[in-house]
C-alpha cells in the first residue's frame, strides 16, 4: 500500500502543509480565533508572525514542534500543578511503537505525550487518531491533521464501519512500519466515565484488521497466531496516565444522573465542546505519566493454539494489568476509597488532604447543571471516579 492509499484520513504531508498553512491563514473562522487569542493585533501583523514562524517547517512533526509545543506547555504550567514522565530503562528512544493508554482527556492525552516525548529525547512524537465528530469546522479539520492526527469516522452504518475501521488499522500498521511513526491511541472508545480503565477486545480486534497479509500468511501461523503476529507488527507499549483531579469530573457525574433520569439521553456536539474546553483549561493538580515496556516479548509467551477470542481477552487483560500498577496515585484517591469502601488507608493522607479533598468535590459538585440534582448520588459517581484507580492499582499489585 502507498500513503494515498489513505488520503481520506491520513495526515497532510510535507508538500501539502505550505498550501493548507496558507489556507488556514486566509480562513475567516480561523482569524476569528487568531483576534482571540492575540487581541488588539493587527490581522496583517498576525499572519506576518505566523508565517515568520513556519519558517523552517517541513513536517507534521516540525509543526507540532514549532507551533504547538509552546501552547501545551504553557498549559502545563498555568493548568497543572506538575507533569512528570516515566519509563522503563532500556525502552529504545528509537523505536516506533503503538503507546496505548487509559483516556483522560480529549485532546490533551496525546497532547501531554508529545511534550513528554520530545523533552526526552524520543526521535519521534505521535500521530493520533480523532473523531471527525469533533471535527465542526473546516479549519479545525485542517489544523489537527497538520499536527500529525488521522482522522476516524464516527456515526457509521455497520457497513461503512466494517470499512472505516479496516481502513484506519491498515493505515496504523502503515504509519508505524512504513511512515516509521508512533501512535497513540486509547484502550477503548471515549473515556471510562467512572475511571475503570479497561482495554476493549474491539480496539485489539481492529489493530488486527489491517495487518498485512505477508505476515498473517506465512507457513504454520494458526488462526491464534495470526492475531499475536499482527499485534507484535505494531510494538505496543502501554501507557498510564494519571491525574490528581479531573476537571470533567463534574460534567461527568452530569452524564450519569442525565443518563439514570432522562431516558434516551444523548450529549449533544456543544456538550462534547464544553467537556473539551474545560478538559484543556481546568485545573487538573499533579499530572504523571509512565510507559510499561513493550508488550512484543511478552506476545512470544501466548499459546498460538489458543482461540482468538482468548487471546484478545488474554492480551486485554495484560495490558490493563501494566496500566493499572503504574498509576500515580494521590490523596484524593485514597479519601474516596476510604469513603466509599471502608477501608483505612489514612497512612496515605492527612487531616489537612481530607480538608482540601471535601472542599474540592463542594466546589465541583456547585457547578452541576441538572435540574432537581440528586446531591448524594452525584458525589458518589464523582468519588467513584477517584476511587477507581485505588481499587485496580490494589488489585493489579495484588496478583
Amino acid at each position: 500500500m502507498t500513503i494515498h492509499d489513505f488520503d481520506e484520513i491520513r495526515p497532510y504531508s510535507e508538500d501539502e502543509m505550505p498550501v493548507i498553512f496558507n489556507e488556514l491563514l486566509a480562513d475567516r473562522q480561523f482569524n476569528r480565533v487568531l483576534r482571540a487569542l492575540m487581541p488588539g493585533v493587527p490581522a496583517g501583523m498576525r499572519n506576518g508572525i505566523l508565517r515568520l514562524m513556519y519558517r523552517g517547517v517541513r513536517s507534521s512533526q516540525d509543526f507540532q514542534l514549532r507551533f504547538m509545543k509552546p501552547v501545551v506547555r504553557y498549559i502545563i504550567w498555568k493548568c497543572t500543578a506538575g507533569m512528570t514522565f516515566s519509563y522503563p530503562r532500556d525502552f529504545s528512544k528509537h523505536g516506533r511503537y503503538i503507546f496505548l493508554s487509559n483516556h483522560r482527556d480529549i485532546v490533551l492525552d496525546s497532547a501531554f505525550l508529545d511534550v513528554a516525548l520530545a523533552g526526552n529525547g524520543f526521535e519521534r512524537t505521535v500521530e493520533i487518531g480523532i473523531g471527525d465528530n469533533l471535527l465542526i469546522y473546516p479549519w479545525i479539520k485542517k489544523l489537527v491533521r497538520m499536527n500529525k492526527a488521522f482522522t476516524v469516522r464516527r456515526g457509521l452504518t455497520s457497513h461503512e464501519m466494517m470499512r472505516s475501521s479496516v481502513l484506519m488499522s491498515q493505515y496504523i500498521h502503515f504509519a508505524v512500519n512504513d511512515k516509521q511513526e508512533n501512535v497513540w491511541i486509547a484502550q477503548r472508545e471515549g473515556r471510562a466515565k467512572d475511571s475503570d480503565d479497561r482495554t476493549q477486545d474491539s480496539v485489539l480486534k481492529m489493530f488486527c484488521l489491517g495487518a498485512p497479509e505477508e505476515l498473517l500468511k506465512q507457513p504454520g501461523v494458526t488462526p491464534g497466531g495470526s492475531v499475536i503476529v499482527a499485534l507484535k507488527n505494531l510494538h505496543i507499549a502501554p501507557l498510564t496516565i494519571s491525574y490528581e483531579y479531573d476537571p470533567c469530573d463534574y460534567l461527568k457525574a452530569e452524564e450519569f444522573q442525565f443518563k439514570r433520569d432522562v431516558p434516551g439521553w444523548k450529549k449533544s456536539k456543544q456538550d462534547d465542546l464544553d467537556n473539551m474546553k474545560t478538559g484543556i483549561l481546568g485545573k487538573k493538580g499533579r499530572v504523571h505519566y509512565e510507559l510499561s515496556p513493550c508488550i512484543d516479548s511478552w506476545l512470544d509467551t501466548i499459546d498460538p493454539e489458543l482461540p482468538k477470542k482468548d487471546i484478545f481477552r488474554i492480551v486485554a487483560e495484560h495490558i490493563d494489568r501494566e496500566i493499572h500498577s503504574r498509576y500515580r496515585l494521590y490523596p484524593c484517591n485514597w479519601i474516596a476509597l476510604d469513603e466509599l469502601d471502608g477501608t483505612d488507608h489514612s497512612d496515605k493522607y492527612t487531616g489537612k488532604d481530607k480538608l482540601t479533598f471535601e472542599r474540592y468535590l463542594q466546589g465541583q459538585l456547585a457547578k452541576v447543571k441538572v435540574p432537581n440534582p440528586d446531591t448524594a448520588f452525584l458525589r458518589e459517581r464523582m468519588l467513584t471516579m477517584y476511587a477507581n484507580p485505588a481499587r485496580n492499582f490494589l488489585a493489579a499489585n495484588k496478583a
